[in-house]
């Protein structure tokens, strides 16, 4: 649909752009990105006919850019720039109408059945259809964007240029506007090219990118490939953290900021650690970095209230998520700044220790009983029931932890956890081999992410180490405390 070659220009003798290459098919979302400067805005004005081409070519749907007259190519390419409050004073309808310029022989003197068609048919999905009596003027900054939208589509173009389409719109209008554009990239085959300073917005949206930096081509691929964190913190010259997006497979980009305001390091330790018969808490005087599997505050976050509350073996768990949040609330705790786990456990047979390693040091809570014991191997002779948390562990560590350390800190201390219950001879009920662990067990990772950097968590890593005597430890304390009271 696009084909650029080997283009070079700007707006004076000195090009801004050197020998850029690049095609976008039919019906794709091309996002272009780059720096203040890059080139952005002088490219997109090139492939409209704003700016001469210096060398090089521009083809549009075959076509020679420089051998279309300005009515031909407004057929074919539509602009949505970024319009501002000194628009006319026409009313919607006729703002929207002007774009049928294009295929006119005279200013509106042919106007069709099919002109009126198409303008009210754009203005309807564009959801200003209600609007099209009242002067632009009275609108939103959010409506008068849908609305110089419908007039871009009223030039029924096969091309959609648009220059930072989501500027200055609020956040439910920019999902409302790029939700449009993709459905009609997919369901209308319109081939959408727009520069994004938002970097989330474009990896969530588009499906292919291409990264300017000083007039040239960094990277043009797709998003997950051109949003390397590498690559971006080089060009943008600021440090960045990639994320996967947490519902659809697309990149994101979060800001790492100086944390000026952080506090001084901070060790987690006994000192932090209240016990009551309602349940077990630890409070951070920071928000500590979390991967947990609690009821509340399950997944990665960042929290600093962290309960482990008993329930009776007979808890109702219809609501347990809502019940869990109320409960916190009723007790003083922010749900959201806060991981909670729920055990049957009689909370005074909890084990907890600190453990040093060289430079780093990890607080462990644990409480485990082993009323619902299962053979993991085996569990399938088991029939499902929702039952309180068990075998709960919690790993506080003073240190800072890469991603894929919290993952094996998690492993590790579960190979740990299993040879506790192997070691003590905890019997799967139902088939009376070893037990693995219980059926509701629960694990919280938490790390102060200050102090020693600590790549690796696996079983023989100083930190794995230290994760494996904790949960072992602590796990056979509680454990034996539990049996205890039981037997008498």
């Amino acid at each position: 649909m696009l084909n650029v070659q080997h283009v070079s220009g700007g707006y004076a003798t000195e090009p801004i752009l050197h020998d850029i290459s690049f095609e976008v098919k039919k019906g794709e979302l091309f996002g272009i990105l780059g720096p203040n400067g890059s080139g952005k805005t002088t490219l997109l004005k090139m492939i409209s006919g704003i700016l001469p081409i210096q060398s090089g070519k521009i083809e549009i749907a075959g076509k020679d850019l420089q051998s279309l007259s300005a009515k031909q190519l407004a057929q074919t390419v539509a602009v949505l720039s970024q319009h501002t409050a000194d628009s006319f004073s026409y009313t919607v309808k006729e703002t929207v109408s002007l774009g049928r310029y294009a295929h006119q022989k005279g200013w509106f003197q042919t106007w069709s059945a099919y002109d009126e068609e198409i303008v009210q048919k754009v203005m309807v999905q564009t959801g200003v259809s209600l609007l099209q009596n009242k002067n632009i003027q009275e609108l939103s900054g959010g409506e008068k964007q849908r609305v110089f939208l419908a007039q871009a589509l009223a030039q029924e173009p096969e091309i959609l240029l648009l220059d930072e389409p989501t500027n200055h719109l609020d956040l439910s209008y920019q999902k409302e506007l790029l939700d449009l554009l993709k459905q009609w990239t997919i369901e209308k085959q319109l081939t959408v090219i727009s520069i994004f300073h938002d970097l989330n917005l474009a990896g969530l949206y588009c499906d292919r990118l291409l990264l300017l930096e000083d007039g040239k081509i960094n990277s043009n691929d797709t998003p997950n490939e051109v949003l390397r964190e590498d690559r971006i913190k080089a060009v943008y010259q600021t440090e960045i953290k990639k994320h996967p997006h947490p519902t659809v497979p697309a990149p994101q980009m979060v800001l790492l900021p100086e944390k000026p305001w952080e506090l001084d390091q901070v060790e987690i330790n006994e000192d932090f650690l209240h016990v009551t018969n309602e349940f077990i808490e630890l409070k951070s005087p920071i928000r500590l970095r979390t991967m947990s599997s609690g009821v509340v505050g399950s997944g990665t976050g960042w929290h600093h209230s962290f309960v482990n509350r008993h329930v009776p073996k007979d808890y109702n768990f219809r609501d347990h998520h809502g019940e869990m949040v109320s409960f916190l609330k009723s007790k003083g705790f922010e749900p959201s700044e806060t991981v909670g786990m729920m055990t049957a456990v009689v909370l005074e047979d909890f084990s907890c220790q600190m453990f040093y390693g060289d430079g780093f040091s990890i607080f462990a809570v644990i409480t485990a009983g082993v009323g619902n014991a299962v053979d993991a191997s085996k569990s399938e002779e088991h029939s499902f029931k929702m039952t309180p948390g068990t075998i709960n562990t919690w790993i506080f560590i003073n240190g800072e932890l890469s991603e894929e350390a919290f993952i094996q800190a998690i492993m590790t201390a579960t190979e740990a956890k299993v040879k506790a219950t192997h070691d003590l001879q905890v019997l799967d009920s139902v088939t009376q081999t070893i037990a693995t662990g219980t059926s509701t067990d629960s694990i919280l990772i938490a790390a102060t992410q200050s102090g020693k950097f600590l790549q690796y968590a696996g079983t023989i890593t100083p930190l794995g180490k230290l994760i494996s005597k904790a949960v072992y430890q602590c796990t056979k304390d509680a454990i034996e405390k539990s049996r205890k009271r039981v037997t008498g």
